[in-house]
Order: structure tokens, then C-alpha cells, then sequence
């Protein structure tokens, strides 16, 4: 047994975690599922209660919790989970990221996971990407958690106060992760203690834990308040549209960078100046500079169907790592609206920023934190570096037998496209089902035209149709579909062979889809296309992961081409010599290893975004703590009431005298929060401010704009306590009261925002896209000045 195990660990991938005690238990819990088979369902909930007594810790307990879970499943889903789900189980019971391959049922191991972690007492949020997946998965898993005696609810975008107080009590809350996030934030700006709707969770069990963890991380969730901000000057979004490219403005593809020559500034101070004139670069001008240049980040470099749509009249961002809307997602307000001028459209609301907490953050305060996905070794350094979680990888089922072939690498973009519709119509032709990853809406949308002009029909997924996916993706397995997609990552659902079965989801391919999927099976299964690599070869598996699932036959081929976006952008001076074939193949090893090489360059810089925005938030972070601190010993304590008496000892005596002590501990009470709430939001907007001047200060100087950043964040942080404390005592001595009418709060200017709102930034702190916009004033200030 021992050398078994030994030779078992050797083909395990490296620095995974050992699954061997796993499958122990997993064999313990085999040898209890007749007894538990024999359990009235009342009994069965009855054993699940008496784990929840005992806090299913031990070796004993946890073999228990897989044959009741088991079971549960069996009797409510019809549906038995293999051995492989249950190690998936005790994976995540154990703190760990389970990596398990994509149809292999990691929802019901997610679930049981839960509903462990339910009995040992530790209240569970679920995190998915969507609030169609936290609903979906909620419901469908309910009668499970119902049977092992554990509660479960869901929150969603359109949840009610009440609705998510509710959810929360629950022993185990589906959300999506921005929902759960914005509660958090909500809730950290509460007046009241019976306003707070989330209770102090301790697990969360992330599903698609790479693309939350890794992907989100960097993700800032905000919180505004309505406040009187400019909208963008439609005039530039005028002028810098008749701008001609490489005479008024240079373009740097790899850094996606754009910046005005010396014809470009003159023709701007001509339109702006007028008769009087105009030097675009005087420091009294640095505003309409912004302005300019960022207008101009929206007209190049920012495309239509490929970073945004329009829909419904606004901007909607499509999320890269996804492929659909980012809903609730916007640009910072100055980009936001220079392409809303752009496309003519009304300015959407901007507001004074609150508070913001990254996902990353947001995740880092459970606990105990534990995930799934079907690629993480992929990202398992930064999962262990930022997240201190190892990762358990899950062998299938059934053996995986999906052919992928190498790559087809062609010398430009039109000959890849032209052989991968001749490979989707040969595919076509036998009746096999072709799935096609792309990369943006665009490509998705003129793919799907060159297959219409080739007479196949198709049907096309995107963040232009993305509420139908669920529906589109179902039956991407049929017999002779073709489906054209954005990126899959995420998307939530399995392709069975022979398309939708009419059964719940989990069950068995043969009982699913019958003869169809035995005619699609000897058809060779479903084929999986991609147009091109993805910046994350873990993107690339996640696609491929969509065929070959339970054993099901099935291929993968990728088409690149030396003009991808890929290569051009992260590899733009790797030079080949190759020729190509007739048909435009390239077969040279060189050339793939220039596709390899971008590839490897674009991972390593997002892991270097990723780092850098750790860093910056980080020290937010702690402040934040700080303050939080404070702010809750106010919120449901009587810190604020002994800081008044302490602080302005006559006027507290007094107003207690009229008013009486409960009424001047409430006042108190207002008054402490208001300025602290108000104190951190001029914090945050100052280190907004902060940080954008570090760039151009510390670019000019070649210094690090982190360390820059830090010397003066640190100092302004320390001063937060010390001024909202000043204030508070001010305020407060201002009050007045009467016996007949009590203290008059009113008076005392604690005016909080008429509304708020909740949304995603799209920005990395040292590296997004306006900034990177601004730093190109730097080398313009340079050239004007000499």
C-alpha cells in the first residue's frame, strides 16, 4: 500500500496536496452508504443534526458528513456523487483550492463542502461570479441542505434590504461576489446597528476560485455618494476625433499608449486658443491637458465592441477575463465620461467616492477561505502568495480522452480565419458539434458573418446576448451545432453531448442525452476552436476543458496567427524569417515559440499588476482597519458618548441636564460617525489625487512611484483619527437643545449624501488605462521645454 500511495504522489502534479488521507476517508465513507441507505429521510436529517453537535472535526465525523451528504444528493437530485466529488469535498473542508475538470460536478462537492462547514457551526458564503449562478445553485442545491438540516439563501443585484437580512442568516449565503462586497461596504456606513443586513461571516468558499482570486483580485468595489461633478466637455471628444493618427498622435501598441507630437499639441492650441492663444503646457493649463489626453485614450485606444458596448444608452464594459458585460462596472469618472462624450451619450452619474474595499481585500478578511475552478495550478503562485491557499488537484471520473492537437500557426490574420471556417464547415459536414472561442465581441460577430457567407448557421454568444448563455451553451453539444463564443471562463454550465437533457443537471451522459448523444459521440464528439491564445494559457484550458468531459470523446485545436493582438502587443520585436505555406501555414518552431513567449510576457505582467496593486491597497487597507475601529466601537459601544464627555465635559453635563443621557449618547453617536465616514471619504479622494500626481511627479524624477506614494500616505493616515476626533468635538459643542424639542441634530451640518450607488472600477492603481494615458505629458512637457 505504501509504495501504491508513493507511486500515486509521484504522478500527481507537483506541489499540489497530498490526496491520500482523502481517499481514506472517502473509503470509510463507502463502506458506511448501506447503512446510511437504510435511514428514513427523518433519520438521516437527524444523524446530519447530531454532526453538528460533535462539530465534525474528527476523522470519523468527516466520513459521516460524505455518506450522509452522499446520500442527501442520491434521494433529492438522484444523483450519487462519485468518490472524486467527495475528495473534492474534504478538499475544500480542509482550507483548500480543489481543482476539478470542468463537468465533473464541483457544484455538489461545493455544496456538501458547505453544508460541512454549516454543522461545524462557521456561517458560509458561497462567492460565484453572477447572480444567475448564486440563484441557480442556491435552488438547485436547496433540497440537499434542507435534508442535511443546514439553511441556505442567495443574494442578488436585485435583492431588498429585508432579502438580503434574511439571506444572511442563513447558515450558508450564495452571492455574487460584488453583491457581497457591496453589503459589506453598505453596511460599514451604517448609522444604526439594526441597519447592518451581514453578520460576521468565517468561510468563503469560492466557485471559479482563479478568476475571483486571480483574475477580480485587483478589482476595486466602491461605494459613491451623489456629489457635483463636471461632466466631460463634449468639445474634446470633438477635437480629438479629427485628429489624424501618426501626424497629431503616436500610439505605443505594447503598452497601449497615446500620446500627442508637437503637430498634435499646435492643432489643439489652434481650436482651444482662438484669437487669444493658448500653450497647452503652462501649469495653469494641466486641467484642459488631462482633459485632452484622456479624451484621447477614449477615441484610440478604447474600442467599441471590444472593451464597451452601447446598450440601452450607456457604456457597458465587457470584462476581458470573461467575455461579457461587467455589470455595475465603470471606468474612473474621468475616462467614464470621456467616452460617453465619445459616443454622444448622457453623462451617467458621478459621485464622491465612500469607501472601497478590492475583492482580494474583501476575500483576505474570512477566516478561513477554500475554492474550486477547473484551472488552478495554472495560478497556483499567486494563489499561495496572496491567499495562502495550496491546491488539491481532483482526478476525473473517467479518464479524460479529448484530443488536443498543436497549434495552427499562420502568418497573418486573414489566412486564419479562412482556414478556421473551413475547419468549423469540415466539422460541420460529419455532424460533430464546434464550439468557437473567441477573443472580443468584434471577432465573435465577424467570424460569425464569414460562416453566414459560407452558407453554415451558427449560433453566437457574447456580452451583446450574454442573459441567454446558459440556454446557448446547453446545447452547444447537439448534433451539427456550431456556437461562436467569447471567452468561457465562468460561464457556468456543462456541454453534453447530444445538447440539452431534459433531466436535472449532474445526471449521467447516456441517461441525458439518449441516442443523440451516442450519434454526436461517434461523431467524434464536441470540437473546441480557439481563434487565438488568450493572455492566460489557464483562459486557453478553461476552453478547452469545455469538450472531453466524463470520459466523452472530444478535441481542442488552437488557430493563432503571427498579427494576433497577442503577439503584436507583448512580443512586438521577436522577429521571425519563416515562411509560410500556401495556405499561409507557418510550421516553423521559432514562430510558435514567439506565440509561446507573448504569452508568458503577458502573464508575467499581470502577476506584476496584480503585486503592485496588493502593495498600494494594502496600506489602505490598514487604515481603513484603523478607523473601522473605531467607528464600531461607536456604532455599538458608548465610545462616542465618553469621547463627548471627555472632550467637552461642560456642554455634555449640560445637554444631558435638558435632554437626558440617552438622547445626548445617540447625538454623540451621529456626530462621531459623521466625521469619521467624512474624514475617510476626503482621505480616499486624496490619495486618488495623491496617486495620479505620484506618477507624473516620480516618472519625471525616476523614482518609485510606490515608495513615492507611501511617504506621503502614511503621514495623511495618521492624521485621520486625531481630525474626525477635533471635529467631532467641535460639532458636538455647537449643539443646542430644548426640553421641549430635544437636541437639534440638524443643526449640526450632518448632511450625508441624498444617494448611493455601487459599482466595479476598471483600474489597476499603478498601471490603468488613463494613467498610462498621462504619463506620455511627461515625455510631451519634456520635448517642448527643450
Amino acid at each position: 500500500m505504501a509504495l501504491r500511495e508513493r507511486l500515486r504522489r509521484l504522478v500527481q502534479k507537483p506541489g499540489s496536496v497530498d490526496l491520500a488521507p482523502f481517499r481514506a476517508l472517502v473509503d470509510a465513507a463507502n463502506e458506511r452508504e448501506p447503512r446510511v441507505r437504510k435511514l428514513s429521510d427523518d433519520d438521516l436529517t437527524a444523524a446530519a443534526s447530531a454532526l453538528r453537535k460533535s462539530g465534525v472535526h474528527r476523522e470519523d465525523d468527516l466520513a459521516e458528513l460524505c455518506a450522509l451528504g452522499r446520500e442527501a444528493a442520491r434521494r433529492t437530485l438522484g444523483e450519487r456523487p462519485f468518490d472524486v466529488q467527495l475528495i473534492g469535498t474534504l478538499a475544500l473542508l480542509s482550507g483548500h483550492v480543489a481543482e476539478m475538470a470542468t463537468g465533473e460536478g464541483k457544484t455538489l462537492s461545493g455544496a456538501l463542502a458547505a453544508a460541512g462547514y454549516a454543522l461545524r457551526d462557521r456561517r458560509v458564503h458561497v462567492m460565484s461570479v453572477n447572480d444567475y449562478l448564486a440563484r441557480r445553485d442556491a435552488e438547485w442545491m436547496g433540497p440537499v441542505y434542507a435534508m442535511l438540516g443546514v439553511t441556505v439563501g442567495w443574494v442578488g443585484q436585485s435583492s431588498t434590504p429585508e432579502e438580503r437580512r434574511a439571506a444572511y442568516q442563513a447558515d450558508v449565503t450564495y452571492g455574487p461576489v460584488s453583491e457581497i462586497g457591496f453589503d459589506l461596504l453598505r453596511d460599514r456606513l451604517a448609522t444604526d446597528p439594526g441597519d447592518v443586513v451581514r453578520p460576521e461571516p468565517s468561510v468563503a468558499l469560492v466557485d471559479e476560485a482563479d478568476s475571483v482570486l486571480v483574475d477580480e483580485a485587483m478589482v476595486p468595489l466602491v461605494l459613491a455618494g451623489a456629489a457635483d461633478l463636471d461632466a466631460a466637455d463634449p468639445r474634446y471628444a470633438d477635437l480629438v476625433r479629427r485628429l489624424r493618427p501618426g501626424l497629431h498622435y503616436a500610439t505605443d501598441d505594447e503598452s497601449r499608449n497615446v500620446q500627442l507630437t508637437p503637430a498634435g499639441a499646435q492643432e489643439v492650441e489652434r481650436v482651444l486658443g482662438g484669437d487669444e492663444g493658448l500653450d497647452l503646457y503652462a501649469p495653469d493649463q494641466l486641467a484642459t491637458l488631462t482633459a485632452v489626453n484622456v479624451a484621447l485614450h477614449a477615441e484610440v485606444l478604447l474600442h467599441r465592441d471590444v472593451d464597451y458596448l452601447v446598450r440601452d444608452g450607456e457604456v457597458k464594459l465587457i470584462s476581458e477575463s470573461r467575455g461579457r458585460v461587467a455589470l455595475l462596472q465603470r471606468w474612473p469618472d474621468g475616462l467614464q465620461a470621456a467616452v460617453e462624450a465619445k459616443e454622444a451619450l448622457e453623462a451617467s452619474p458621478s459621485g464622491e467616492i465612500l469607501d472601497s474595499i478590492t475583492v482580494q481585500e474583501l476575500v483576505g478578511r474570512y477566516p478561513v477561505r477554500c475554492g474550486m475552478t477547473g484551472t488552478a495550478m495554472a495560478v497556483a503562485g499567486q494563489l499561495t502568495e496572496f491567499y495562502s491557499l495550496q491546491i488539491a488537484v481532483v482526478p476525473p471520473n473517467r479518464a479524460c480522452v479529448r484530443d488536443d492537437e498543436p497549434d495552427r500557426l499562420y502568418a497573418t490574420s486573414a489566412d486564419k480565419e479562412v482556414a478556421i471556417v473551413e475547419e468549423i464547415a469540415a466539422a460541420h459536414a460529419t455532424g460533430r458539434p464546434v464550439l468557437v472561442g473567441t477573443g472580443d465581441v468584434a471577432e465573435s460577430e465577424r467570424l460569425a458573418r464569414r460562416l453566414a457567407r459560407a452558407g453554415l448557421d451558427r449560433v453566437v454568444l457574447n456580452a451583446k446576448n450574454d442573459a441567454e448563455e446558459a440556454a446557448i451553451i446547453a446545447e452547444a453539444g447537439a448534433y451539427g451545432a456550431i456556437t461562436v463564443s467569447t471567452q468561457m471562463a465562468g460561464r457556468g454550465t456543462d456541454i453534453r453531448l447530444g445538447g440539452s437533457p431534459s433531466t436535472p443537471p449532474g445526471t449521467a451522459p447516456a441517461e441525458a442525452g439518449g441516442t443523440d448523444h451516442d450519434r454526436v459521440a461517434e461523431a467524434g464528439g464536441l470540437l473546441v476552436i480557439g481563434t487565438g491564445r488568450y493572455h492566460s494559457s489557464r483562459l486557453d484550458d478553461q476552453l478547452r476543458g469545455r469538450a472531453g468531459r466524463q470520459g466523452d470523446p472530444g478535441g481542442s485545436v488552437f488557430f493563432t496567427s503571427l498579427q494576433d493582438d497577442l503577439v503584436t502587443r507583448y512580443a512586438p520585436d521577436e522577429k521571425t524569417s519563416t515562411k509560410a505555406d500556401d495556405d499561409g501555414l507557418v510550421t516553423d518552431k521559432n514562430a510558435h515559440w514567439v506565440v509561446g513567449h507573448a504569452q508568458r510576457v503577458a502573464e508575467g505582467v499581470d502577476l506584476e499588476l496584480h503585486r503592485n496593486t496588493w502593495r498600494y491597497n494594502q496600506l489602505i487597507g490598514l487604515q481603513r482597519r484603523e478607523v473601522l475601529a473605531d467607528r464600531d466601537a461607536a456604532l455599538n459601544g458608548d465610545a462616542a458618548d465618553r469621547a463627548m464627555a471627555a472632550g467637552a465635559a461642560d456642554h455634555h453635563a449640560e445637554l444631558t441636564k435638558i435632554a437626558g443621557a440617552e438622547a445626548v449618547a445617540d447625538a454623540a453617536r451621529q456626530i462621531v460617525l459623521y466625521e469619521l465616514d467624512r474624514c475617510w471619504a476626503e482621505h480616499l479622494a486624496y490619495l486618488a489625487d495623491l496617486r495620479e500626481g505620484i506618477h507624473l511627479r516620480s516618472l519625471g524624477r525616476g523614482l518609485d512611484p510606490l515608495v513615492e506614494f507611501n511617504a506621503e500616505a502614511v503621514p495623511a493616515g495618521k492624521r485621520i483619527l486625531p481630525d474626525a476626533r477635533k471635529r467631532s468635538i467641535a460639532a458636538f459643542e455647537a449643539l443646542t437643545a430644548t426640553e421641549e424639542d430635544g437636541i437639534d441634530l440638524d443643526a449640526a451640518g450632518l448632511q450625508r449624501p441624498s444617494a448611493t450607488w455601487t459599482y466595479l472600477v476598471h483600474d489597476n492603481p499603478f498601471g490603468s488605462l488613463d494613467e498610462r494615458a498621462l504619463r506620455g505629458l511627461i515625455t510631451m512637457f519634456k520635448s517642448r521645454r527643450h
